[in-house]
């Protein structure tokens, strides 16, 4: 079933490019699965796929032959210039004399009966339970003290190791305990205001590259699209079986081709393994090819980080097949995956600094291919409120708002410039950033209320995508301005003013939650 699904394929294929020759692969060809043999479905040469790939092929005829198994990892083991793969065919359920060989075996327990007849014949008492012969547990203590005396090998040659490398000893200990180094923030760049600005992509990529020689535990890549995301460190090599300088596999810019699952499941097994913090990029509505694995990231709290761009129908020309719509909502769902939509490099930078300072979860970046306007941060709150979720980035003329307009990424500017027309006619406007809902909602209570007052029932969410999980905060009496349904393809200005996503499109939900909130205490009032 394993050899079925594409994830193994894609994984697989990236493992023979890169001749990983410390990796060994056991196909148990059982032919069982839970519908039964798998010839309804299956039927191709899989060790001839793997000797396409470029693995070191072996065929073990006979499962029960266990020297014949010792000694093809031991070839296995020997062979380090590509990966290895061992095809051996067991019987599943294995003697089970009425359901081996069957899918029962594979997906349900065998019973009482099946059991007690397996112990039958297997020659021990059918009616007891956990017991285990003396020789088998002498025989696996033995593994025991082998274990013990490997390790202490080990141990002697690691000390050696430590003192003759100090400086690698330091760094190594700093990676076990997840410290980052002192200072390391201090060569985050930050960026003045700027009406043309800045693409999130473009402020995240610089990030990377100014954190290269800063953090050396940090590393990825992209599948096939580095040069869109901007996810490759300036000046640091690819990671490779062949370099040409002969410098050995040891660059940190990755390239997963377009194998989007396998590039996440690639990262959550560096991130399961410890020591370096792994990244990857594609465009955001690609997300759904990996979205297995970021499940799995999330569920085993893994600090993956997934560098997602073209993040909006503000890609332009592409066109709906590539602009995310029901991406960031879907995301979202995902229990324990933080979601970041930036406004503007230095909230992008801050981002990446929460993120990095996390020791634990899945972090998603939702970063805009086109420019968006760097906030005057002397005119408006600093970015460090990007920390927390959301925040206050322009407060209403009167201190307490009538209306809050609650935006995201590249929508954040058409919010402010929302706000001007709102307080030119008397308004008082508030205009909250809220570049992530879970880091928002992380904070406590009384936080979350300063932000948004329980009193300020008018309310208008902006973002560019499916309003779905907007009502959280914006309430019954709310306005969203949203996409529901799929983009087109033209210049992301046009795109954006043909499907309403404008200023004065903001300006009239405004005006509509204002009239909701009216009427509702009118009835109240009249009742």
């Amino acid at each position: 079933g394993d050899m079925e699904e594409g994830v193994t394929s894609e994984s697989s294929s990236l493992a023979g490019h890169q001749r990983l020759g410390n990796l060994v692969v056991l196909y148990d060809d059982n032919h069982i699965s839970i519908e039964g043999n798998t010839d309804v479905a299956f039927s191709e040469d899989v060790a001839a796929r793997y000797a396409a790939y470029g693995w070191h092929v072996q065929d073990v005829a006979d499962s029960e032959d266990v020297n014949a198994l010792r000694k093809a990892f031991k070839a296995a083991q020997a062979e380090t210039d590509r990966p290895s793969f061992i095809r051996m065919r067991s019987i599943i359920g294995f003697p089970a004399p009425h359901l081996q060989n069957t899918g029962k075996a594979h997906g349900s327990a065998l019973g009482v009966e099946e059991v007690a007849a397996t112990k039958e014949v297997m020659g021990l008492d059918p009616k007891a339970s956990f017991s285990i012969p003396d020789e088998v547990v002498a025989r696996a203590r033995e593994v025991v003290d082998r274990g013990r005396a490997a390790h202490e090998t080990w141990e002697t040659r690691y000390q050696a190791w430590r003192k003759g490398n100090p400086a690698g000893a330091e760094l190594l200990d700093r990676l076990r305990q997840k410290r980052l180094p002192d200072g390391w923030e201090k060569h985050l760049p930050t960026y003045d205001a700027d009406p043309k600005g800045l693409a999130t992509r473009a402020a995240s990529g610089a990030v990377l590259s100014a954190l290269a020689d800063v953090l050396p535990e940090l590393w990825g890549g992209s599948a096939d699209l580095a040069g869109s995301n901007n996810t490759s460190m300036k000046g640091a090599l690819s990671f490779e079986a062949d370099t040409a300088d002969d410098r050995g596999p040891y660059g940190r810019t990755l390239h997963f081709g377009i194998r989007e699952h396998a590039m996440g499941a690639a990262l959550n097994g560096i991130a399961l393994h410890g020591g370096t913090r792994p990244y990857g990029g594609t465009f955001l509505v690609f997300s759904d090819y990996m979205r297995g694995a970021v499940r799995l990231a999330a569920l085993m709290k893994l600090p993956v980080i997934y560098v997602w761009t073209h993040d909006s129908i503000g890609l332009g020309g592409d066109g709906p097949t590539h602009q995310p719509v029901e991406h960031l909502a879907a995301l979202r769902a995902i229990p324990g995956l933080d979601v970041v939509r930036p406004a503007d490099a230095n909230e992008t930078v801050i981002a990446w600094r929460t993120t990095l300072e996390q020791r634990e979860g899945p972090v998603a970046m939702a970063l805009s291919r086109q420019n968006v306007p760097t906030i005057d941060r002397t005119k408006f709150a600093g970015a460090e409120g990007t920390a927390k979720g959301a925040y206050v980035l322009a407060e209403a003329s009167s201190g307490m708002p009538k209306v809050i307009l609650i935006a995201t990424g590249s929508e954040v500017s058409l919010a402010l410039a929302a706000r001007e027309t709102l307080e030119a006619e008397g308004t008082h406007t508030r205009v909250v950033s809220m570049p992530c809902r879970e880091w928002f909602l992380a904070q406590d209570q009384s936080y979350q209320q300063t932000v948004l007052p329980p009193a300020v029932k008018a309310r208008v969410s902006v973002e560019a995508a499916v309003s779905l999980g907007w009502r959280d905060f914006i309430g019954d009496s709310g306005e969203t301005i949203s996409l529901e349904h799929f983009g087109a393809s033209a210049p992301y200005e046009i795109i954006y003013e043909q499907f309403g996503i404008t200023p004065e499109r903001i300006v009239a939900a405004a005006h509509s939650s204002l009239s909701k909130v009216g009427a509702t205490h009118g009835s109240t009032t009249g009742n």
